[in-house]
Order: C-alpha cells, then sequence, then structure tokens
C-alpha cells in the first residue's frame, strides 16, 4: 500500500476528523456508543469530542495536578475513570464532562485504573498496592503491598482482577480480595493483556520477551528474540490470535491447536519505526497498529497470524508533521478509528468495507 507519506488515507480508512488537546495525549476511549470520545493528556486536561464531528463538547482543564497516568472507560455505561499523579481517582459523566466520585488515595502517583466487565468495580494500582472501589467510589477492599510497584492490572470477566509486578502475576476475587492464584517469573513485566476466557495470560517483559501462562495447566512459556520491549500487547475477540510490539515489526501468535509453542509467528512488515499501539477490534480479525512514525495500519488477519494491511494512514491535519502514536480506539461498532499522538493531535478515520 504506497503512498504512505501522503495526507489522504488509504484503503478502508476514509477521512473523518481531527481534533488538538493541550498536552501530549496520553489515552482516550469511546463511551455511550460512540457518542463521545473522551481523551486526557499529560498536562492533566481531559476532553470530550463529539463522535461524528469532532467538536469539542466539554473540557476541564489541570484536573489532576502534576498530570494524567490513567483513564478507563466503563463498559456499557456512561462514565470513566481516569487517575494522575495527584494520588486521586475520578469517576466522571461523559456526557457532561462532571466529576461524579472524587476518591483520594494516599500520596503518590496512581498509575492504572481498570473497570470490571460488568462495570461494578473500578480497580486503581498506587506503587505495591491495588486499590478495589464499588459503584459509588467506596473503598471494597485494598491488596497487601506486592514484591514491587504494580506495573499493570487487568479484569477477568466480572469475577477476578489480575495484577503484575516484577516477578509476579496474581489473581483476586472482585468482591473479597481473596488471593486465588500466583504465577511466578523472575523478570520485570511492564505490559499484561488475558485471553477472553481468562485462560491465558500474556506478559511482555524487561528483557525483550513476552511470557505467558495457560491458567488451566499452570504451563507456561516465553517468546524471546523482540528488538525492544514489548509494551503494546492485543488479543483478538476470540483468544486465538494475540497481537506484540516489540519493533518495526508486529508479531502475532497463533493460538490455534497447540500453537504457538513449536510454531512461527505473523510478522507484520509495514512501519518503519517501532511500534507504540496495537487493539483488535472487537469483533473478527482486524487490527490496527500504530508506532512512532506517526503511521496507523489497519490488519486483515488470518487464523495462522498471516496478514495483511487493509488500510494505512498518518495521524495528524496536515498542518504538521506526524508524532508518535500513543493510543487507538476503534469505535463500538467497528465503523470508526481513533488514534491520540504525542503532539496533542486527535484523529478519526471512518472504517469502510472495501
Amino acid at each position: 500500500m504506497p503512498g504512505m507519506n501522503e495526507e489522504e488515507p488509504k484503503g478502508i480508512l476514509r477521512p473523518g476528523w481531527s481534533a488538538a488537546v493541550g498536552d501530549y495525549a496520553i489515552a482516550g476511549g469511546w463511551v455511550g456508543g460512540g457518542n463521545v470520545l473522551v481523551v486526557g493528556d499529560a498536562a492533566g486536561g481531559i476532553y470530550g469530542f463529539e463522535g461524528t464531528s469532532g467538536e469539542t463538547r466539554w473540557e476541564r482543564l489541570g484536573i489532576h495536578a502534576g498530570g494524567m497516568l490513567a483513564m478507563a472507560i466503563q463498559p456499557g455505561g456512561a462514565m470513566f475513570a481516569t487517575s494522575g499523579q495527584d494520588g486521586r481517582v475520578l469517576i466522571w459523566n461523559a456526557e457532561d464532562g462532571q466529576v461524579i466520585q472524587t476518591i483520594e488515595l494516599e500520596s503518590g502517583w496512581v498509575e492504572n485504573v481498570a473497570w470490571s466487565s460488568d462495570g461494578k468495580w473500578l480497580a486503581a494500582s498506587l506503587s505495591r498496592r491495588v486499590h478495589v472501589f464499588g459503584i459509588d467510589g467506596q473503598e471494597v477492599w485494598q491488596s497487601d503491598d506486592h514484591p514491587s510497584t504494580v506495573s499493570t492490572i487487568a479484569w477477568v470477566g466480572a469475577d477476578e482482577l489480575a495484577t503484575a509486578c516484577y516477578g509476579r502475576v496474581s489473581f483476586f476475587a472482585a468482591s473479597s480480595g481473596e488471593t486465588l492464584q500466583q504465577l511466578e517469573w523472575q523478570g520485570s513485566l511492564v505490559s499484561m493483556v488475558l485471553s477472553p476466557d481468562g485462560n491465558v495470560v500474556a506478559c511482555g517483559s524487561q528483557d525483550n520477551s513476552v511470557h505467558f501462562w495457560r491458567r488451566s495447566s499452570g504451563e507456561d512459556s516465553a517468546m524471546h528474540g523482540y528488538p525492544g520491549k514489548p509494551s503494546s500487547l492485543s488479543f483478538d475477540d476470540k483468544g486465538v490470535l494475540l497481537a506484540t510490539s516489540g519493533g518495526e515489526d508486529v508479531t502475532v501468535w497463533s493460538f490455534q491447536g497447540d500453537g504457538p509453542e513449536g510454531t512461527r509467528p505473523g510478522v507484520l512488515e509495514f512501519h518503519i519505526k517501532p511500534v507504540t499501539a496495537l487493539t483488535f477490534a472487537g469483533r473478527g480479525r482486524r487490527l490496527a497498529s500504530g508506532a512512532r512514525d506517526g503511521g496507523v495500519v489497519v490488519w486483515s488477519l488470518q487464523g495462522s497470524g498471516e496478514g495483511v494491511p487493509v488500510g494505512a494512514a498518518l495521524v495528524g491535519d496536515g498542518t504538521r508533521l506526524p508524532d508518535i502514536v500513543s493510543d487507538l480506539a476503534w469505535r463500538p461498532d467497528d465503523r470508526g478509528l481513533a488514534a491520540l499522538d504525542a503532539s496533542g493531535g486527535v484523529t478519526y478515520w471512518r472504517v469502510m468495507d472495501r
């Protein structure tokens, strides 16, 4: 798909709209079935954009002193949560940009927030502990100290919370905080994703590898040879394909049959700088990748992990050079794709079948 240096998107990506926030756009997501795209920036600003036009619906500046660190969209609801360097977690109404609940934790950086799949539990991590709150913002439980700072968290449906830190992945009961399982491996785990059924947990490691466990058997394995840290991981909706970053190429492992052990992964070559963001569409085998070159590519994949690019574009509105892609978000109906970048840009494309 030539012409990546041209302004117009190619293939199934069609022009949509662009907007800007005040600083490095860190994270974003769709609320209300795609009516509103909410975006947070490094300066602590939170913005709500109309999904169809990109017009600013509301903006709140300097909300998190020192900067925002994480954002999580409530599944099936109209709320989202943010956390920052100020030791606070805020629960928002996305329609009007008003704070519904303010959760004050101890001083420090709240680096991760995540909603359970039913939207009833909200987890947040600060240093070595994880805290779980009800939808009313009241704390339900907090963990004991992990061996090191919690690097990432993820929910297994509505019943379990997974946390990763140096040398360990832990699973806790959602309602009580009881430790259900611990998986150990000596290494610094920097990213984590779980298969939709919760059986496979994969983590990117500081040593440029991807380590994964099958929880049902306790068996583990590792994929080595990445040029850099696999900081972005994504499973498809069936839990068959695991897409991983770690260099200029996207490496896709297939869990079909006896895989991925003993099999060769699919290698998707297009970007000219390291991949920084990966996300599968909500349904099917379309994968979106973004990179330090400002490029966004949509891939159509096979069950083996092999694939071809079916859409490509550069972030921005053509008035500035493309910058690092920091986050990607498919619209809930998979008919649109938004990209955030390090210059504070927000770019939206319509996704059209050929």
